[in-house]
């Protein structure tokens, strides 16, 4: 069954563009260019994937993708942001995007950056630490890798799928360093690109979710020249 591609953007031609070019992938492709009924249309069917744009009529794609988040859907979201704003980029992924592309871009950049996100939605995580039992434990963090569901203590994290993985990363790797390269193309399944702050964005969304949980012994520390260590403190 071919995934569903829902675009929100009140660019007319480059969504009449995208959508031709992604039907010609193999996609199914729905588009609107309003915010409110772009919002209508996830509603009444929710697609395998969203590319949202940040400005849109009648409010902006970052109070669409607030909106979104807040439902606790965990529908991959690609942002398109305008090039040299990174402002807007870093607030979709704070809002819960999973990745961004700036525009103009390479229509062949958007499908490897899409068959990347929908490969790591639907595939079954594994972890070396757990012999394939489908679970993983650090300190007081519990990950269900087959329902993609993680706990701190007795509290649920409402995770989006890019922040599932990088924690899936830290997870299985923890008391140990893991490269941000690394970190980017197990979580966002593309290389580390110069400037791009991605992974840096949805590890402080992990901090944040781990302190409104209460955690006291389990961080996230930065390792300087490297990138990332999930360490146990009460250990």
């Amino acid at each position: 069954m071919n995934a569903r591609v829902l675009i929100i953007d009140d660019d007319r031609d480059l969504a009449a563009m995208l959508g031709e070019f992604l039907q010609r992938e193999g996609y199914s492709v729905e588009a609107h260019h309003g915010a409110d009924a772009g919002v209508a249309a996830l509603r009444a069917a929710e697609p395998d994937l969203l590319i949202l744009d940040v400005m849109l009529p009648e409010r902006s794609g970052l109070d669409v993708l607030r909106e979104l988040r807040l439902a606790s859907s965990r529908l991959p979201v690609m942002m398109l942001t305008a090039r040299g704003d990174p402002i807007d980029r870093i607030l979709g992924l704070e809002l819960g995007a999973d990745d961004y592309l700036a525009k103009p871009f390479d229509p062949r950049e958007l499908l490897a950056r899409i068959r990347a996100i929908l490969r790591r939605a639907t595939a079954t995580p594994t972890s070396t630490d757990a012999s394939h039992a489908g679970e993983l434990r650090v300190g007081d963090l519990y990950l269900d890798l087959r329902r993609r569901r993680a706990l701190l203590g007795e509290t649920t994290l409402e995770l989006t799928g890019a922040e599932f993985r990088v924690l899936l990363g830290l997870a299985q790797s923890h008391g140990t360093p893991v490269d941000r390269s690394d970190l980017t193309e197990q979580a966002l399944g593309r290389k580390l690109t110069l400037y791009d702050r991605s992974i840096d964005t949805h590890v402080s969304n992990l901090r944040r979710k781990f302190e409104r949980a209460g955690s006291t012994s389990l961080q996230i520390r930065a390792v300087r020249g490297t990138g990332y260590e999930l360490i146990d403190a009460s250990q």
